[in-house]
C-alpha cells in the first residue's frame, strides 16, 4: 500500500508531467539502495531518463513535421554503387554543421541514383539533432507559395519557412515553372539566403536552369545566391531503377526460356 507521501510524490509527478520519473523512480530507487548511491546519482539517473524520454519524443516530432515521402536512412545507401560520389563529404554533411551557417547543398546528376534518398538521410539526421526540417517537391512548394500568395498569406508563409533549419526542395527541374512560380521560387529562396540551409535536387546542369526558370536574368540571381557558401555533389552513373529494370526482365526472360529436350 502507497503511503501518503509516495501518494502526494505521484500526484505532483503527474502534475508536472514528468512521465520516467514516474514510471522509474521505484526501481531506480532500489537500485540505489542496493548499490549504495549517492542521493545525487539518483537523481541525476531519473533526470536522464526524463531528458532521453522529452528528446526522444521531440525527434519524432521533428521527423512527422518534416513530411518526409518514405524514410530513407543514410545507413541503407549503398555508396559502393555510385563510387564517384563523395562519401566522406555526405558523413560529413550528416554531422550538421552546414546548418550552423545556413549553408546550401545541391545535389546534381541524373534520376534514380539515389540524390532523394540521400536528401531524406540528411534531413533525418538533422531532426534527430532537433533541427526543424522540412521537405518539399519544387512542384508542391510553388503551388503552395501561389496558394499564399492568392490568399495574402505569402508573408506569413515565408515567415514560417524561416524557423526552420533545413529545407529540402526534391525534383527541380523535372517541370517548367510558369513565369509567376519561377518568380515566387527565386523570392522564397532569396527570403531563406545566409538564414536556412537549402538543399537542392536536380537533374539538371547549372547551364541548363534557365530552361525551367524561363528567364537568364532570374536564373543568374537564383545561382548567385544558392551556390554562395554551397556544398555541390554530382552523382553519377546509370539509374538504379534503370539497372533493375533490366537485370528484372533478363531475368523474366531467363524463367521463360524453352528447355531443349534431352538428346539420345
Amino acid at each position: 500500500m502507497n503511503s501518503p507521501t509516495t501518494l502526494l510524490l505521484e500526484e505532483q509527478l503527474q502534475q508536472l508531467q514528468l512521465a520516467a520519473l514516474h514510471q522509474h523512480y521505484r526501481t531506480q530507487a532500489q537500485a540505489a539502495t542496493q548499490e549504495g548511491w549517492p542521493y545525487e546519482a539518483y537523481l541525476a539517473a531519473l533526470i536522464q531518463q526524463e531528458v532521453d524520454r522529452r528528446f526522444g519524443n521531440r525527434r519524432q516530432r521533428r521527423i512527422k513535421d518534416a513530411h518526409f515521402p518514405l524514410l530513407k536512412e543514410l545507413a541503407d545507401f549503398d555508396f559502393t554503387l555510385l563510387p564517384h560520389l563523395n562519401r566522406q563529404k555526405v558523413l560529413e554533411l550528416a554531422q550538421g554543421h552546414y546548418l550552423v551557417q545556413a549553408e546550401t547543398v545541391l545535389f546534381v546528376g541524373n534520376p534514380g541514383l539515389g540524390k532523394t534518398h540521400i536528401a531524406t538521410g540528411l534531413g533525418l539526421a538533422a531532426c534527430r539533432q532537433d533541427r526543424r526540417v522540412r521537405f518539399f517537391t519544387v512542384t508542391q512548394l510553388i503551388n503552395e507559395l501561389q496558394e499564399a500568395q492568392a490568399t495574402h498569406q505569402l508573408p506569413h508563409y515565408l515567415a514560417k519557412a524561416l524557423r526552420h533549419h533545413l529545407i529540402i526542395l526534391d525534383e527541380f527541374g523535372y517541370v517548367p515553372f510558369s513565369p509567376s512560380g519561377a518568380q515566387l521560387l527565386f523570392q522564397f529562396c532569396a527570403a531563406l539566403h545566409e538564414r536556412v540551409s537549402v538543399l537542392i535536387t536536380t537533374n539538371l546542369p547549372f547551364s541548363d536552369w534557365v530552361q525551367v526558370l524561363g528567364d537568364e536574368r532570374l536564373t543568374s540571381g537564383l545561382l548567385d545566391r544558392l551556390t554562395f557558401r554551397c556544398h555541390i555533389l554530382e552523382f553519377l552513373g546509370d539509374s538504379f531503377r534503370f539497372r533493375h529494370g533490366l537485370q528484372r526482365q533478363a531475368s523474366i526472360g531467363a524463367a521463360h526460356e524453352p528447355v531443349a529436350p534431352p538428346v539420345g
